[in-house]
């Protein structure tokens, strides 16, 4: 069973940037996509970025496009988001995620019904 490991999250202000980490175990995390959710307080859990499973295409929601960047490294089985430009709206929990089903290459796998591992969360915090 996989299980992953999200770190990085903190106190920020406005304008300012955080880089989160996500950590995999076992031997499989290179043929999944992977996912970056978040969940602010009193709001459902939103989808944030995705990258397949080999790195060649990534996917962003509209709110996030053109600050954060997602990325992976299958040797070292981790993946990250790279957050600029921060904003207080951006404050949440966020959670890395594991897809379904290895080598998908869909372009936009945004439901997080299609994925089934998460980890535990890092709160970012974001003053204005």
């Amino acid at each position: 069973q996989v299980q992953l490991v999200e770190s990085g999250g903190g106190l920020v202000q406005a304008g300012g940037s955080l880089k989160l980490s996500c950590a995999a175990s076992g031997r499989t995390f290179w043929r999944y996509g992977m996912g970056w959710f978040r969940q602010a307080p009193g709001r459902e859990r939103e989808f944030v970025a995705r990258i397949v499973w080999n790195g060649g295409t990534t996917d962003y929601a509209e709110s996030v496009k053109g600050r954060f960047t997602i990325s992976r490294n299958n040797a070292k089985n981790s993946v990250y988001l790279q957050m600029n430009s921060l904003e207080p709206e951006d404050t949440a929990v966020y959670y890395c995620a594991e897809e379904k089903s290895p080598y998908t290459m869909a372009t936009s796998l945004r439901s997080e019904y299609e994925y089934d591992t998460w980890g535990q969360g890092t709160q970012v915090t974001v003053s204005s």
